[in-house]
């Protein structure tokens, strides 16, 4: 038992009665800007992702060497 034709048509038609014909378009141009947007953001998730994936370790590529820092608070701490 689906939808007939009339009852989507009357939905339809309630919506357009209800937010006006200009809203609607409006709603429905923003909607298409943030899927377009969407769209755009996840293509350069994956360009980065493929272009630090091409860089392999060994490729005229330097080490990166993590500092550690000293706590200087520690040592106060262990002293006492």
């Amino acid at each position: 038992m689906g939808l007939s034709f009339w009852q989507i048509a009357i939905v339809v038609l309630l919506v357009v009665l209800l937010f006006g014909r200009g809203k609607l378009s409006a709603l429905m141009g923003d909607m298409a800007k943030g899927i377009k947007s969407f769209k755009a953001g996840m293509a350069e998730d994956v360009a980065v992702a493929d272009k630090s994936t091409d860089a392999m370790p060994g490729d005229d590529a330097k080490p990166v060497q993590a500092s550690v820092a000293k706590d200087d608070t520690a040592d106060e701490t262990a002293k006492s």
